[in-house]
C-alpha cells in the first residue's frame, strides 16, 4: 500500500461500499479503477490538466466524463471519481487504485512476490516454482520473475514484506564477515 494516507482513506471508503454491494461489484470496482488509473498514467497531459488550478472543477468533470464514458465505468465509480474531482483529489487516483488493489488482493488471499535468479528460468520451471511456493505459503501468489547476474547463484525471494536471500552473494558476504570476526 502507498504511503499516502488520503489515498488510503478514499480506497477504504470505496472498498467498504463495494463490500456492501457484493463480491462481483467489488471486483468490478477494482478492475475499472485500475483501468482508469492506467489511462490517466498513460496520458501525462491529462494528469497535467487535472493538476492545473486554472481549470474549473466543472471543466475537469467534463473531460473526466469523456474518459469514464470511453472506459464504460459503472455509475457508482463515476460518482466516486466526480467526488475526487470535487475534493481536488483526482491526482491521487493512481495511489487510490494501488491501495484498493492491495485490499482486494488481501481479501482474496493473493500475495504479490518477486523471485530473482542469476539466470533466466524456463516457463515450465517458473510454473513449478510458483506452485511449490503457493503450496508452502498456503496463499495464491502473483509472482514476478527477474534475473540479476550479480547474485551469482541461488535465489532472492520477496513475498509481501518478507525477503529470503538464498543467493550465493549473500552466503559469500556471511562467510566474509565471519572471517573478519575471526570465528
Amino acid at each position: 500500500m502507498s504511503g499516502n494516507i488520503v489515498a488510503r482513506r478514499y480506497a477504504k471508503a470505496l472498498f467498504a461500499v463495494g463490500l456492501k454491494q457484493g463480491a462481483a461489484e467489488l471486483e468490478t470496482y477494482g478492475k475499472q479503477l485500475g483501468e482508469l488509473a492506467k489511462a490517466l498514467a498513460d496520458s501525462p497531459e491529462a494528469m497535467r490538466f487535472f493538476h492545473n488550478p486554472v481549470f474549473s472543477v466543472e471543466e475537469k468533470k467534463t473531460v473526466l466524463g469523456q474518459i469514464t464514458g470511453q472506459l464504460g465505468l459503472t455509475k457508482a465509480l463515476g460518482n466516486f471519481v466526480n467526488l475526487l474531482t470535487d475534493k481536488n483529489r483526482l491526482v491521487s487516483l493512481p495511489e487510490i487504485a494501488d491501495d484498493f488493489g492491495a485490499m482486494l488482493d488481501e481479501k482474496n488471499g493473493v500475495v504479490s512476490g518477486k523471485l530473482v535468479t542469476a539466470v533466466s528460468l524456463s516457463d515450465a520451471r517458473k510454473v513449478e516454482l510458483k506452485e511449490r511456493l503457493e503450496k508452502q505459503t498456503g496463499k495464491q501468489l502473483e509472482l514476478d520473475f527477474a534475473t540479476d547476474a550479480e547474485i551469482l547463484g541461488g535465489v532472492v525471494l520477496q513475498i509481501g514484506d518478507s525477503v529470503l536471500d538464498a543467493s550465493l552473494r549473500a552466503q559469500l558476504n556471511i562467510l566474509k564477515e565471519t572471517i573478519k570476526r575471526g570465528e
